[in-house]
């Protein structure tokens, strides 16, 4: 069967919608490409981030359970997403952005070969940048064109996600046997695993750590990553492929912007397999994606019950001229 083909969205829980759409699209530059409703509990906000077109693999997305209480950082946690940027000069532009907007980082690193910028938004929530300029893989994706960041400079796609557990050899044996990713390298307690053509956009760092306390699910934690397969016939594929190593999954679910597949890989981490397709751009103009409530048709019935359910954000942007930011 055809290798997984990298990473295709990360899922978030943020404490205010509002305050992560101000961040992700005006310090991040970031593009909003659909605001929805959460398909599993409709008063909550579904968001996503990507590049301008909304190409899988660039994707971020958010979830605002109503009274969630903060998360809590430690082992056996999805802990870190990364995002991409094409060169290490343009880790230098963050710094100043990080910087000017008192965003916290850890200034520039490395880590495996490539120039790192470690950061946290409002909840804690942990990030990462990644440059490109030692990479190959997976192709990136095309910043936002009218965002707020200079294209030489913008995010472009996610880089490697960040798994900490207390159980490495248990994770390791899912990622190689049921994944088909391959460990590619190790730094100390940290494991670079590969999945379909490699680079930053395909990869998944483990990090072995049974020192910290238990992780704990809320705002400023990651909800699950995802990763891409290419259509329904590979998706079912995969579902044939988790049950025969009696891995619990979900079975197939209709998201409308993707086919989707859940499994709990391993204590608090939920993978999920996503198809390339259909993506955002059938149900709104690329010059509005993302400034009015978008809902699958299946959920078209309720969207009085549900506009009531969910506050309004004003996410309109077509009407504003954002301008570059060279610093």
């Amino acid at each position: 069967m055809n290798e997984l083909k990298g990473l295709h969205h990360i899922t978030a829980i943020t404490s205010s919608a509002e305050k992560i759409y101000e961040f992700f699209t005006y310090v991040l530059g970031l593009r909003l490409v659909k605001k929805t409703v959460n398909q599993d509990d409709i008063q909550t906000y579904h968001l996503y981030f990507t590049d301008d077109v909304g190409s899988p693999g660039t994707d971020m997305t958010f979830f605002d359970f109503p009274g969630i209480p903060k998360g809590v950082h430690g082992t056996n946690e999805i802990s870190k997403t990364s995002f991409r940027v094409p060169t290490d000069a343009a880790l230098e532009y963050w710094v100043k952005r990080f910087d000017k907007y008192e965003v916290k980082h850890k200034g520039i690193q490395e880590q495996f070969g490539k120039k790192t910028l470690s950061f946290v938004d409002f909840d804690d929530q942990q990030y990462q940048l990644i440059s490109d300029e030692q990479n190959e893989g997976v192709t990136a994706g095309t910043p936002w064109q009218n965002g707020p960041v200079p294209l030489e400079f913008a995010i472009t796609g996610l880089g490697p996600i960040f798994v900490r557990t207390a159980y490495l050899d248990y994770v390791k044996e899912v990622l190689e046997k049921v994944f088909l990713m391959n460990e590619v390298a190790q730094e100390g307690d940290f494991h670079l695993f590969e999945m379909g053509e490699g680079g930053n956009g395909a990869q998944v760092i483990v990090e072995f750590n049974t020192i910290l306390p238990q992780a704990r699910q809320g705002f400023g934690t990651v909800h699950h990553a995802a990763f891409r397969v290419e259509d329904r016939a590979e998706l079912d594929q995969w579902q044939e492929r988790l049950s025969s190593f009696k891995l619990p999954n979900s079975g197939f679910v209709e998201r409308y912007y993707f086919g989707s597949l859940y499994s709990n890989v391993a204590p608090q981490i939920l993978f999920e397999l996503a198809t390339d397709g259909p993506g955002f751009m059938g149900d709104e103009p690329y010059e509005t994606l993302g400034e009015k409530l978008s809902l699958p048709p299946f959920f078209e019935s309720n969207r009085e019950k549900i506009e009531q359910l969910v506050r309004p954000i004003d996410t309109v942007r077509s009407n504003v001229e954002i301008k570059k930011e060279y610093l």
